[in-house]
């Protein structure tokens, strides 16, 4: 599928049973609910999917199922970042190979690199595969800054890199600075769950990145906003930020998305893998509280 990505991207859970085994028909019904929702392309193995609990075989399964599933409807952004290069070649390629339309990938965080370390791992990805790159700019995760100049060099200098995620606070000033720097380079997209959606998109970003359990709120955002309607946006982003703000805490995002999913029937345990942190029943009941104010009840 050779598109240009935009629009709402949501970062697939994967769903576990309780004995922290894949829960593959649930993962099936998380695909097609974010289908349903309007999602305009997907994320694999990124945070919020868990992708770093994942066994190599478990990521190939899943891949499979999930391109399978999709069918080339919507884009997939596979996350194929490493802590070595080489193992980043490698997984970016099989990725690839399995049906992935873009990666999304971390630069080295372990042992930690200059700039032109991060140049030649990026550029090194870019000449074993034949799809766009998106350089994931996530410094609260990985400690590595990637400054704005670096990250339009990266754009001009190296092929596939076509696409950054923008995780590094503040993120609408650093996008208006790639923006003027890499100008059409670069296609931006934002994550953090969307918390600064709006002020991003004004910046000039095409897409956003959050958790799999508001898409149809995060995809009716997103419209308003194309056609002009700022009001209804904010009105909309207004109504679920309690939920966004519960969920950017350190740790339990992805427990909270995954609770979400339970109460609305789509998948059938918000089980997290270790160290995923799960949400002990206070917080539970705080979540259903603010699930029910975003949904208006």
């Amino acid at each position: 599928m050779k598109t240009s990505l935009s629009g709402i991207y949501p970062i697939v859970n994967t769903p576990f049973h309780p004995d922290g085994s894949i829960d593959y028909e649930s993962q099936d019904r998380l695909v097609d609910h974010l289908l349903e929702q309007g999602a305009h392309g997907l994320g694999l193995f990124g945070n919020a999917s868990e992708g770093y609990t994942l066994s190599g075989q478990e990521r190939i399964q899943l891949m499979r199922r999930i391109s399978a599933r999709v069918n080339g409807r919507v884009p997939l952004v596979a996350s194929s970042g490493h802590t070595g290069t080489d193992a980043a070649v490698e997984l970016s390629r099989e990725l690839q190979d399995l049906g992935a339309d873009c990666l999304m990938v971390l630069p080295p965080y372990f042992l930690k690199t200059d700039g032109e370390g991060l140049l030649h791992y990026f550029g090194a990805i870019s000449k074993a595969v034949q799809i766009p790159i998106m350089v994931q700019d996530a410094p609260l995760m990985t400690q590595v800054a990637m400054p704005a100049p670096l990250l339009a060099r990266m754009g001009r200098e190296i092929e596939h890199v076509k696409y950054v995620k923008v995780e590094a606070p503040a993120t609408a000033p650093k996008i208006s600075a790639l923006a003027r720097l890499a100008g059409d380079s670069l296609t931006l997209f934002g994550g953090l769950n969307c918390q600064f959606f709006i002020e991003e998109w004004q910046r000039g970003a095409r897409g956003q990145m959050p958790g799999s359990d508001r898409t149809r709120d995060l995809v009716e955002i997103w419209n308003h906003l194309e056609a002009g309607r700022t009001r209804e946006a904010w009105a909309v982003f207004n109504r679920i930020l309690p939920l966004l703000r519960f969920e950017l805490q350190p740790g339990l995002g992805v427990s909270a998305q995954k609770h979400n999913l339970v109460a609305a029937g789509v998948i059938a345990s918000a089980h997290v893998r270790h160290p995923t942190a799960a949400l002990e029943p206070e917080s539970v009941a705080e979540l259903a509280h603010l699930r029910a104010l975003a949904d208006g009840l």
